[in-house]
This record gives C-alpha cells, sequence and structure tokens, in this order.
C-alpha cells in the first residue's frame, strides 16, 4: 500500500512537472533579432529577450539561444530581480566574445554577468568561448575580463556547459548562497595566465560536482567568505589544482570555513591540495577535509603556504591567517617531486592538522617522498612520506 502511494505521488509529481514546463513561456533570441553568424553583434537581442524573460510571471520563464548558431556578444549584464521565483538561460549554441583589439572601452571586468537572479539556471549543452589568446601574450599589461560573472544570484544552478579560453577566470561566483554546478567542461591551455575554472567568495552552500576542469591556474579557488561547500566528483589537470585561498591580501580580513572535497582525481597539476595564504592578512581557514582523492603526477600534492609575501607585508608580520581542522584522509597517488608534502605554516602555527591513510610515491622510482614542515601542530595516522613534526 505504502509502495502504491509513493509511486503515485511521484507519477503526480512528474506530471506536474512536465505540465510546468510545457506552460512555461519560451523566449527564443532569433525572434528577437539575433543573427547568430559569429559576426554580427546579438547583444542587444539577447537584452531584449531577456527583459521579456525577467519580466514574466507564469511557469519558468526560459531564454532560449537555438543550437547550430553562434552569437557574438559584446560585455552584457543581465539583471534582476525577476518576477518570476525561477529564471532559465538556455544555451544550445556558442557565446564568443570580442578580441580584445574589438573589445568596447567600457567594462574589461566581465564579459557576462547575471546580478540579482534568484532561481537562476544557466544550461543547456551550449559553450562560453572568452577568445582569450587575443588577451594572454601581453597579460600583465592590460586589464582582462572574466567570461562569467554571477553575483547575488540565490538557488542557482549551472549544468552541462562547457566554457572554453577565458581571458582571465572562467566563472566567478560571489555573493550567492545555495548553488549548484555540475556537469561542466572548463578547458584552457596550461599556459594561459590566471584562466582560473571556477572562483567562489562570499558565498554560502555551494555543490560543485561531476565536473571536468582543464585550465592555465586553479581548477577551483575559494576565496574570502566561502563556506559550506562541497567538491565532490571533480577531474582537474592541468592546472593549479584545487586551492583555498589566496587569503589576507593586502592585509585584508578572510575567513573560509566548512569545505569538503571528496572522490577528485587531480592529474599532472601544479599542486594538490593547496591552502595559501598573505603575510600580514588576518582571519582564518578551518574545518577542511580532503578525501578519497587521487593523485597522478601533482608537482606540490599536498601544501600549506602561508608565506605569500609583497615589501609591505614584511611590515605586518604580526598578523596571519589562522589555519586550523584540516584533514587530509584516503589521498594516494604520485608526485612529480621529491616533495610530495610541504607543510609551511606561519608562527602562528597550524593547529589540528590531519593526515589519515596518505600514501603519495614519486612518479621516478629512483626518488624519495618526502615531507617538509614547521610551525604545525597534528597527528597522523599511516602517512607515506612520514611527517615528521606531526605525532602518530
Amino acid at each position: 500500500m505504502k509502495l502504491h502511494f509513493v509511486l503515485l505521488f511521484i507519477f503526480s509529481i512528474n506530471i506536474l512537472s512536465s505540465w510546468i514546463v510545457s506552460a512555461s513561456p519560451s523566449f527564443n533570441v532569433l525572434d528577437y533579432g539575433a543573427i547568430g553568424n559569429g559576426q554580427a553583434d546579438d547583444s542587444q537581442a539577447f537584452l531584449r529577450a531577456w527583459n521579456d524573460v525577467c519580466g514574466a510571471t507564469e511557469g519558468i520563464p526560459t531564454l532560449h539561444a537555438p543550437h547550430g548558431k553562434i552569437y557574438m556578444l559584446k560585455p552584457l549584464k543581465f539583471q534582476g530581480p525577476c518576477k518570476s521565483k525561477q529564471v532559465t538561460f538556455h544555451l544550445k549554441g556558442t557565446l564568443v566574445a570580442p578580441k580584445k583589439g574589438s573589445w568596447p572601452k567600457y567594462d574589461r571586468e566581465r564579459w557576462i554577468q547575471f546580478s540579482d537572479i534568484d532561481g537562476l539556471i544557466v544550461n543547456g549543452t551550449g559553450q562560453f568561448d572568452g577568445q582569450g589568446s587575443s588577451w594572454w601574450e601581453d597579460w600583465e599589461h592590460c586589464q582582462r575580463p572574466t567570461a562569467l560573472f554571477l553575483h547575488n544570484c540565490n538557488g542557482l544552478q549551472l549544468r552541462e556547459m562547457k566554457h572554453i579560453n577565458s581571458a582571465k577566470n572562467h566563472i566567478s561566483i560571489n555573493a550567492c548562497n545555495d548553488v549548484i554546478i555540475s556537469d561542466l567542461h572548463i578547458i584552457a591551455p596550461e599556459d594561459s595566465p590566471n584562466t582560473d575554472g571556477i572562483d567562489v567568495s562570499r558565498s554560502n552552500n555551494v555543490l560543485i560536482q561531476n565536473s571536468f576542469m582543464g585550465t592555465g591556474d586553479d581548477c577551483i579557488a575559494l576565496n574570502n567568505g566561502s563556506s559550506n561547500i562541497d567538491i565532490v566528483g571533480v577531474t582537474c589537470g592541468p592546472g593549479h589544482g584545487i586551492s583555498i585561498g589566496s587569503l589576507g591580501g593586502n592585509r585584508e580580513y578572510n575567513v573560509v570555513e566548512n569545505i569538503h572535497v571528496k572522490n577528485c582525481l587531480l592529474k599532472g597539476t601544479q599542486n594538490g591540495m593547496r591552502i595559501k595564504t598573505w603575510q600580514g592578512g588576518y582571519g582564518y581557514a578551518r574545518n577542511i577535509t580532503f578525501e578519497q582523492i587521487t593523485l597522478m603526477g601533482a608537482k606540490n600534492p599536498i601544501i600549506i603556504d602561508q608565506y605569500y609575501t609583497d615589501f609591505f607585508s614584511i611590515f605586518f608580520q604580526l598578523f596571519d591567517i589562522k589555519v586550523s581542522n584540516v584533514t587530509y584522509r584516503e589521498v594516494n597517488g604520485t608526485s612529480a617531486n621529491e616533495n610530495a608534502i610541504i607543510l609551511n605554516c606561519s608562527r602562528n602555527r597550524c593547529s589540528n592538522i590531519i593526515l589519515e591513510n596518505v600514501s603519495i610515491k614519486p612518479i621516478d622510482p629512483k626518488m624519495e617522498a618526502k615531507a617538509f614542515c614547521q610551525n604545525v601542530d597534528g597527528r597522523s595516522t599511516y602517512a607515506v612520506p612520514t611527517v615528521p613534526c606531526l605525532s602518530n
């Protein structure tokens, strides 16, 4: 009897969901004047379609960008709040950014921005192409845009998208709560500068899962204000690994807490699991767990580095980011360097650093895996290499 009730309930929910989807209005950018040939500027067509999406009140209004089209968009801001509790940006085609020489003089910080939109869903099988190669050669002397910036979008979902060749970081999540990111494919050349996959800041309750990221910088970077973040089933490489920070730059107060990274593969990355802080900053990074991590030739598989510095930081060395309650559990694989574990903590000391069932061996059988640590308190239960400053 209970089974029949459950099946009837599920059947009713599926019918209701199908009815909501079928009843939801769809706004096709081609009906608003988009050309989709990769040359014409389709920006205003997308904005006109978005205005109708955001103003609609029935069902789940959807902006639809069809397959087989390449939409050239100048820097755009899709602004909320919207009237519906949930809206969808459904991309089947390709969005392409202007190259550096064609970039407008305004807004070099961001290409595509969504702001103040609760219940936003960005999905489809389409692609964001930042055309970053035109920016990379002179990257130290020009301001470069983030490809996709999402601000104050609570209940956000990003699914099934491909992001390639951003001028700078590919996706930034800022001040967004209750976020699900899944099935993304983020790609840029290994030598492309600062092309992070996903950067998170000032956001709470974020799940990043089942995605591939191979870029020229951090696959995922968790910055100030990141809390209750779960990263599950992510493959990273090339890139700089999965990073907490950097924190405390410009002598600022930064905090990160309650981070759980599980069942991830780090392949050929410059770093594996990294916590990085600046001297002179203050705040904390705490309650961080890395577990069931597989390493394939990572250069610095486990690293805490609290000695990022600049000229002015030498005058503020009494301040530090406090790192505590960090666990590495069931971490296995190979290192490209001898130094498999580096715990380089400040005079403020890292506390309760725990290694459980960690085995990291060099790719080169002639090398011996080593560990370096200073100013660390904690314990290890079976760790290869042995970490001398941790109790057994």
